[in-house]
C-alpha cells in the first residue's frame, strides 16, 4: 500500500523544466530614403536593445496528464520600433508586442496534455521547456489545450526556429506567409491533436484569432473567429532528414484590400484597411518545409521553406508577407574544436499579393508597413551569425543582417543591421 501512495505522490511534483535569459543589441545603418510614411523603417538608422526573461515549469499529474507554466518578462525594444519591414531583425520583440505593451512579467503559456501511447516502444527524453523528461511513447495520440503559442508545433525547422539560439530574422524562425492565430505577444488559446506513426506526424490545431490586427486581445466565441492549422511531417528517425506540409485558414474580423482600396477612391482619401474590418471574412495558405542533416549527429545541415496565402485579406496576427522562401545552412565547429559553436547563413524572399502592393502604393498602411507609397519589389534578406558557447549554458552571438527593398519598397534601401546577442539558459 505505501509502495502505491509513494507512486501516486511523485506525479504531483511541480518541477522547474528550464529558464533563460537574452539580451539582443542591435544598429541600423541609416539608409538610402527619399520619402518616408508613419511605418517606414527609420532612415536615420537606429540602435536598440531587448532583454527577455523566462521560467518554464512542469507538473506530471499522472502518467499520461501534464501540467505547464511558463512565465516570461520583456523589457527594451527594437530598431525603428518594429516597423518598416516584413522581415524584422529581431524576433524576441515579439514578446513585447514591439514595445507597445507592458513590462511586468506575464503568463506565456498555461496548457494541459494528454497522451495516449498506441504501442509498446518508447523513447525516453530529456528535460526541456514545455517538455517533462521521461519515456515517451514513439506512436501515440496526444491532446493539447490552454494558453500555447501555435509555432510551438508547426512549421517546426531545426536549424531555423529560435530567436533566441538562432537566426533573429523573423523571416528566418517561421514562413512570413504563414499568419497564424496569435496576440501581440505570440500567444494564444486553442486546442491540438496530434497522431504519430512511425514516420509520420499529423496535426491538427484550433485557436483563437485576436480582436484587431496584431491585437493584444483574443476574439471569442471561438466559433465566430479562429485559426485552423493542419500539418503532415515525415521523418524516418530524429537524425534524418524530415519534411513537412501546413496548410491553414484564418477567420476573423479582417479587411479587404480592394474594399478598402474602392472606399478610398470614392471618398477621395488614404485607404485604411482597419476601417473595413468585418467579422466571417477568410484567409487561407499553405507553408512547406525541409532539413537535411548533414554531419555532427545533425548539427551540421541545410534547411527550407516556402509559404503563400491568398493576400486578399489583411495581415492579421504574425507580419506583412503573402508569399516567402528561405533557405540556409548551418555548420556546427567540431572540425575547429568548438564542438558546442554553431555557424550560419541564410537568405529569405518576402512578397506580396497585387491587392496587397496597390493598397500600400495608394498611401494606406498595415502594422508593420506604411511608407505613404511603394515602387514594389520583394523584400530580400541575408543573415549571417557566429554563436559560441562560453560554457554549457552560455552564449554569445555575433549577428548581421542586409536587407534589400525594406518594406517591399525600391527606392528605398538597403539597410544594414549588426547585432550581438547573450543568451543563458538552465
Amino acid at each position: 500500500m505505501s509502495d502505491v501512495i509513494a507512486d501516486e505522490v511523485q506525479y504531483f511534483v511541480p518541477q522547474l523544466l528550464g529558464a533563460q535569459y537574452t539580451f539582443i543589441t542591435q544598429i541600423q545603418n541609416s539608409l538610402h530614403s527619399p520619402y518616408e510614411g508613419p511605418l517606414s523603417l527609420n532612415p536615420r538608422g537606429d540602435h536598440a536593445r531587448s532583454h527577455t526573461f523566462g521560467a518554464y515549469f512542469g507538473l506530471p499529474v499522472t502518467s499520461r496528464l501534464s501540467a505547464y507554466l511558463d512565465i516570461e518578462m520583456f523589457r527594451g525594444e527594437a530598431v525603428s520600433h518594429s516597423t518598416g519591414l516584413a522581415g524584422l531583425t529581431n524576433g524576441d520583440v515579439i514578446r513585447g508586442g514591439g514595445g507597445t505593451l507592458g513590462r511586468g512579467a506575464y503568463v506565456a503559456r498555461a496548457f494541459l496534455t494528454y497522451d495516449i501511447p498506441l504501442g509498446d516502444k518508447t523513447t525516453k527524453v530529456k528535460r526541456k521547456m514545455d517538455q517533462l523528461p521521461g519515456d515517451q511513447a514513439d506512436d501515440r495520440l496526444s491532446f493539447k489545450l490552454g494558453l500555447m503559442a501555435v509555432n510551438d508545433d508547426f512549421d517546426q525547422s531545426r536549424y531555423g526556429n529560435s530567436t533566441r539560439t538562432q537566426f533573429m530574422n523573423w523571416s528566418l524562425f517561421n514562413s512570413p506567409a504563414w499568419d497564424f492565430a496569435a496576440d501581440t505577444r505570440g500567444y494564444t488559446v486553442g486546442g491540438l491533436v496530434t497522431y504519430v506513426t512511425g514516420p509520420w506526424t499529423w496535426r491538427y490545431g484550433v485557436y483563437q484569432m485576436p480582436t484587431q490586427a496584431n491585437g493584444p486581445n483574443l476574439e471569442g466565441p471561438i466559433g465566430r473567429a479562429n485559426g485552423q492549422n493542419a500539418q503532415v511531417t515525415w521523418q524516418h528517425d530524429p537524425q534524418s532528414s524530415s519534411v513537412w506540409l501546413l496548410v491553414f485558414q484564418n477567420k476573423a474580423r479582417m479587411g479587404i484590400y480592394d474594399d478598402a482600396l474602392l472606399r478610398a477612391e470614392e471618398t477621395g482619401s488614404v485607404p485604411n484597411i482597419r476601417a473595413d474590418d468585418q467579422n466571417g471574412r477568410y484567409k487561407y495558405g499553405a507553408a512547406a518545409g525541409v532539413d537535411v542533416p548533414l554531419a555532427d549527429e545533425g548539427d551540421t545541415g541545410l534547411f527550407g521553406r516556402v509559404a503563400w496565402n491568398d493576400g486578399k485579406t489583411e495581415s492579421f496576427a504574425f507580419t506583412e508577407a503573402d508569399r516567402s522562401a528561405s533557405i540556409g545552412a548551418q555548420l556546427a565547429g567540431t572540425e575547429w574544436e568548438r564542438p558546442k559553436d554553431r555557424i550560419a547563413i541564410a537568405f529569405a524572399v518576402n512578397g506580396l499579393s497585387p491587392e496587397h502592393r496597390n493598397y500600400l502604393a495608394a498611401g494606406g498602411s498595415g502594422f508593420t508597413l506604411g511608407d505613404g507609397r511603394l515602387n514594389y519589389a520583394t523584400e530580400q534578406i541575408g543573415e549571417a551569425y557566429y554563436d559560441l558557447a562560453v560554457t554549457s549554458f552560455a552564449f554569445v552571438t555575433a549577428d548581421i543582417q542586409l536587407v534589400h527593398n525594406p518594406g517591399y519598397n525600391r527606392d528605398r534601401g538597403p539597410a544594414r543591421v549588426v547585432g550581438l546577442r547573450v543568451h543563458l539558459e538552465y
